[in-house]
């Protein structure tokens, strides 16, 4: 199943303020090689309101040629605005991307009807299935169950990454809805998979991809005690994350790894020194470092 497992909510690696595109194949290979279901370009761990069009259009087109059919690509193709959102998805689809992920519009706070009447318009254009993103905190906006069980009729509109926080929100969805739930907050995926969620869109997968993807297959086999002792272990990562605004946390967690440089785009700044010491204490902790 296409919207299950671990998928990794892929960051953008730039160096001097342009894409790395190849630090950006060596973090596809990586993810390969570990395991993880699929990998999600240009979300909003990759930084997607700060790429040009031309540069989005570059990374998800590199990203499908690097899988090279060997992992899914779900291309985050989302905006606050319908039009942007549509010209992106289709870009996606063309570029041969397996799937898109559609994020809450932000800033501009449409109505419910509004956000149904986006998300409508977005799917009935597009040939590929939809992931919805809900994240209130980043967009100041909830879709509502009600909202989610009228676009879950759309044939394409099959899942929904969750990133309100709200297990009773989860729990509801799987109850009056058909569509995979995904935790959208790595904190949060065993609690979620606990009332039927299938899986995580991951930030720390971004670093530790082959336990995340332990975490979720374990809960899927009925290993609930080894589920939990990892996701005990995740936990501090999962914290360490979003201590500031992702994806400037992962970022310098991955400098610090030697993986990439831990530049980011304004008006995000890398974590400062008493955060970036936080962040360096949890990898070392973990064994990381």
């Amino acid at each position: 199943m296409l919207f299950s497992g671990s998928i990794v909510a892929l960051v953008t690696p730039f160096r001097k303020d342009k894409v790395d595109f190849d630090k950006l194949d060596e973090l596809v290979e990586m993810q390969i090689e570990a395991g993880t279901d699929a990998i999600s370009p240009c979300g909003t761990t990759g930084e997607s309101p700060t790429l040009t069009y031309d540069e989005h259009d570059a990374v998800i087109e590199r990203v499908v040629k690097a899988a090279r059919k060997r992992i899914a690509v779900i291309a985050g193709t989302g905006s606050n605005s319908t039009a942007e959102a549509l010209r992106l998805t289709r870009h996606a689809q063309e570029a041969g991307a397996d799937a898109s992920l559609q994020v809450c519009p932000y800033y501009n706070r449409p109505t419910q009807e509004g956000l149904y009447r986006h998300f409508k318009t977005i799917a009935e254009a597009a040939d590929i299935p939809i992931m919805l993103y809900n994240v209130p905190s980043r967009t100041g906006r909830n879709i509502d169950v009600e909202t989610l069980a009228r676009l879950a009729k759309i044939k394409n509109i099959v899942a929904v990454k969750e990133a309100a926080g709200s297990t009773d929100q989860v729990t509801e969805i799987v109850a009056e809805t058909n569509l995979a739930v995904l935790s959208g907050d790595d904190s949060m995926t065993l609690p979620f998979m606990s009332v039927g969620a299938k899986g995580i869109v991951s930030v720390i997968a971004n670093i530790v991809p082959k336990d995340v993807k332990a975490m979720v297959d374990a809960f899927a086999k009925g290993k609930l005690a080894e589920a939990q002792k990892l996701h005990a272990k995740l936990y501090p990562l999962a914290k360490a994350a979003f201590l500031e605004s992702n994806p400037g946390p992962i970022k310098a967690a991955m400098h610090m790894m030697g993986m990439i440089e831990k530049d980011v785009r304004l008006p995000l700044t890398p974590p400062g020194e008493a955060v970036a010491a936080k962040i360096r204490k949890a990898l070392a902790d973990y064994g990381l470092l």
